[in-house]
């Protein structure tokens, strides 16, 4: 039993773990992340009255529940409604143009690390406001059951939908009441409209089809190099010719990908066949 409120992480552990998330989903834990692994996996240990970092590693390797907790723990999930707003300036400015807009079958977009939802409702709200009843999809996906869950709810905090253009939140959310006062509701109209699934982008993609626009935003950060040539690699097999790839203006395509046209800053288009 540990016997204060943090068991130590050795670095012999911690290189456990660091390898571990590395080989599932591709990230690239620094030597400056030990404490951080060690802070998300402490209340799990006490939770299972275990002594240690190691003890628990070993249950993570022979329980697939387990090890989908411990990968929910160590992934990263920080968004917001309207994070990096050029984004969404530039897909309205895209749907205003002549043969933007699909032709008997809907506009799809897929949002590829989607966290707690908050990047698909904005693709959500925006096409809602623009498209009005011409058919639209959304697949957002996240490698985290644990994350998708709360997107699928899609309830937040009132002051998480600050950046929400008030006659899109007057329209499109509700207003908690009694237990859920001063929280949020993404309307139910709007919210059955985006499709969520567990993908891991490190794995070979199950069949999703092909998308006007896929979004891969403050996700290849944390990948070494050549994980990003081979997710970009994927995710553009699904993207039609003269579809639209956005990436975060914290995030490079120079040595991962030239195939793509820059648009923009952090704006691909994928050349027509």
């Amino acid at each position: 039993m540990p016997t204060s409120n943090q068991a130590a992480l050795s670095d012999s552990e911690f290189s456990q773990f660091r390898q571990l998330i590395h080989d599932i989903a591709g990230i690239h834990l620094s030597d400056t992340k030990k404490t951080l692994v060690a802070g998300r996996l402490n209340k799990r240990l006490r939770s299972l009255a275990m002594g240690s970092y190691g003890e628990y590693f070993r249950l993570v390797g022979k329980d697939k529940a387990e090890l989908q907790t411990c990968v929910d723990l160590l992934t990263t999930n920080e968004t917001y409604f309207f994070r990096e707003p050029k984004h969404f300036d530039f897909l309205r400015e895209l749907l205003q143009r002549p043969g933007a807009i699909p032709s008997g079958r809907p506009l799809r977009i897929w949002s590829g690390a989607c966290s707690s939802g908050e990047e698909p409702y904005t693709l959500a709200l925006l096409l809602a406001e623009r498209l009005g009843e011409r058919p639209w999809e959304i697949l957002a996906s996240d490698i985290s059951q644990r994350i998708l869950s709360q997107a699928r709810n899609g309830v937040y905090d009132l002051e998480d939908g600050q950046n929400i253009p008030r006659h899109l939140l007057v329209k499109h959310c509700l207003r908690g009441v009694d237990d859920n006062q001063g929280r949020m509701m993404i309307a139910p109209s709007l919210r059955q409209r985006v499709r969520f699934a567990q993908i891991n982008l490190n794995n070979a993609l199950p069949d999703i089809g092909l998308f006007d626009v896929i979004f891969l935003r403050n996700v290849m950060i944390y990948f070494d190099t050549e994980t990003k040539r081979q997710v970009v690699a994927r995710l553009l097999n699904h993207l039609r010719p003269g579809g639209h790839f956005i990436i975060s203006h914290s995030e490079s395509l120079n040595g991962v990908n030239d195939t793509l046209k820059v648009i923009k800053p952090s704006i691909y288009q994928k050349p027509n066949a």
